[in-house]
């Protein structure tokens, strides 16, 4: 087993906190509304129920260990899931565990309304942890590429301490649009 090496061990609370920021921020901004979310991979944890507590909230996770409400796999279409169910799909630090995270994002979107909300986020400066398998880091950039078609309305970005231009992390807020149909020739990525 890999031990922690001290720089994880620095920032593992920086990370924490700034998940529970972006959440709580977004929470407090999405107050006056409801319906219906989705929190992809919950585990045990129960931050997103408290802070989206005028949501009815269903659960989903790729085994049933935890008691999800919907056992499936983000990369796939779930037939137990309509289009465009959600009104929010929350999906923190879940997409660089799956095997192919476009259509992670296919899914994500199907299953959300049109301008429903996406909070999604991912480590990129950040060891290999599990849940196994962990095969993806994703850069700004990349975040544009692989929400082309949402409006992204927020990219929360965490630096690294005393290292420029790799993040630890990214928190995503982007709003679902099912109008869009990006090409590759369209992107236009933030010059750094």
């Amino acid at each position: 087993m890999a031990t922690p090496s001290q720089f994880d061990n620095d920032t593992l609370e920086l990370t924490r906190e700034h998940i529970n920021a972006f959440l709580t921020k977004t929470a407090a901004s999405l107050a006056g509304e409801s319906g219906r979310l989705l929190e992809v991979g919950p585990q045990e944890r129960s931050f997103v129920r408290e802070k989206f507590s005028n949501y009815d909230i269903d659960t989903f996770d790729v085994v049933g260990t935890h008691n999800p409400t919907i056992v499936g796999d983000i990369t796939k279409t779930n037939v137990t899931i309509a289009d465009s169910t959600y009104d929010v799909v929350v999906c923190m630090e879940v997409i660089e565990h799956t095997l192919n995270p476009f259509e992670a994002v296919k899914e994500l979107r199907r299953v959300l309304r049109h301008e429903g909300h996406l909070l999604i986020s991912a480590p990129l400066n950040w060891r290999i942890h599990g849940p196994l398998p962990d095969c993806w880091r994703i850069t700004e950039h990349g975040w544009k590429a692989l929400l082309r078609d949402f409006d992204i309305l927020e990219i929360d970005i965490l630096e690294s301490p005393g290292r420029e231009l790799f993040p630890l992390k990214y928190n995503v807020l982007a709003k679902c649009n099912k109008f869009k149909n990006t090409q590759d020739n369209e992107l236009v990525f933030r010059w750094i």
